[in-house]
């Protein structure tokens, strides 16, 4: 019997199928559409299009693979809990590893984004005062509330609307900025920016997780990662699709503020501030969500013992994990100060792509009573990601490789410091 089977629950099951949608779907559309689509269309051009339905198929098999073993492990830590149950300690240290690095990449991502479309003359400087104005926040423990994170998403659907009405009715939509279709540099390209795309999908695994919070969690759960990834696909393609019309992928690859560019291009050029607002307070709201997310893995490793201890420190006060968030808040800054924002989604989905892969081998692990998918999904999963992650640009899969190898040195040195003190 798997958790989603059982009658009791530690938390209230008041959430129906929908709501379960709206949460996942508030939870993928954020600040990556905003960004991400410029080096994808660099990579594919106008295969860009084919490239987002790509990485909607690879999200769906990783979140079918999330949600089933967060049926059997509802405990906190994702992949961390399960590659360690499945697959042993090392691969689950590895995808916490590679899940903290690879977010903390996001994190800048996302912090570069809110300066290039709030001023993109500061955008280094207003990315760095972002980072420390939501570390305040969270140390202090101050929550986004429910009506808050309603109002981003609302704002953000109207930034998005607003982008797809100027870039067609505008007066430059020009329907031979959609070919050749296949692409500026065949599969290579669409497989790149698939998995450069893949980053603005991120947020999905949310309704895995709420096994105890949905009623009729078996039926309703794998209905709304379907409905919840179709929907954010549909709305992706509509906005890209839209701004390809209105300035083409070469003018797109070549912006740190596409979708703006696309509205600026037109005669309804005076709706370019409604979007560069949307984008700020997306980028914003997944901004302090990576960040107390990432700060919660390190405080749970740290008090496994897995990362230093003393990161597992809690504020007496304020009840939160402070010495984490300062570190997440400090090498973020690093990051934002000293890299650019292509590099950084490029290496970000280059280590949450291997995160995945590690979730969709422990998935295949799962005895055949546990499983509520197919296994050939957590197989096309586990697939997907390596051959996207290799198809990452080179410079990503060297940074990405190095960082990998780095945590794996990390793991064998401290486990053999671990037998010389018990020996």
């Amino acid at each position: 019997m798997t958790m989603l089977d059982e009658p009791k629950s530690r938390l209230s099951r008041q959430l129906t199928t929908w709501d379960a949608v709206i949460i996942g779907i508030s939870a993928m559309i954020g600040s990556g559409i905003f960004v991400a689509i410029s080096p994808a269309a660099g990579s594919a051009g106008a295969g860009i299009l084919i490239g987002i339905t790509i990485a909607a198929f690879v999200a769906y098999c990783n979140a079918t693979s999330s949600a089933q073993l967060a049926a059997v492990y509802p405990e906190s830590g994702g992949t961390y809990v399960y590659g360690h149950k499945q697959l042993g300690p090392f691969w689950g240290w590895l995808a916490g590893w590679a899940f903290v690095v690879g977010k903390l990449a996001s994190c800048s991502a996302a912090a570069l984004t809110f300066g290039y479309y709030a001023y993109p003359p500061l955008a280094n400087v207003l990315a760095l005062g972002a980072v420390l104005s939501l570390t305040i926040l969270n140390y202090f423990g101050i929550q986004k509330t429910a009506r808050i994170t309603w109002m981003i998403v609302i704002l953000v659907l109207s930034a998005l609307m607003t982008i797809i009405f100027a870039s067609i009715f505008g007066g430059k939509a020009d329907t031979s900025h959609l070919s050749p279709l296949s692409g500026d540099n065949g599969v290579i390209g669409i497989l790149r920016s698939a998995a450069l795309m893949f980053f603005a999908f991120a947020g999905y695994a949310r309704i895995a997780t709420m096994g105890e919070e949905v009623k009729e969690p078996r039926q309703s759960i794998p209905q709304a990662i379907v409905m919840a990834l179709a929907i954010t696909m549909f709305i992706y393609l509509s906005v890209v699709g839209s701004a390809l019309l209105a300035i083409g992928p070469q003018e797109m690859a070549k912006s740190t503020a596409p979708l703006a560019e696309a509205v600026n291009a037109g005669t309804f050029f005076w709706l370019s501030p409604i979007v560069r607002l949307g984008a700020t307070v997306a980028t914003l709201g997944v901004l302090l969500s990576l960040m107390v997310g990432i700060s919660r893995t390190i405080f749970s490793m740290a008090d496994n013992r897995e990362l230093p201890h003393w990161l597992s420190a809690v504020h007496p006060k304020f009840k939160v994990p402070h010495r984490a968030e300062i570190i997440v808040a400090f090498f973020t800054g690093v990051i934002v100060m000293i890299g650019d924002i292509r590099s950084a989604i490029g290496f970000s989905s280059f280590t949450i792509l291997i995160y995945y892969a590690i979730t969709n081998a422990s998935a295949i692990s799962l005895p055949k009573e546990k499983r509520l998918w197919p296994n050939y999904l957590a197989g096309a999963g586990l697939l997907s990601c390596l051959l996207l992650a290799l198809s990452l640009p080179l410079q990503s899969l060297i940074i990405g490789g190095t960082v990998l190898m780095i945590g794996t040195i990390i793991f064998f040195a401290r486990n053999k410091m671990v037998q010389s003190r018990q020996q």
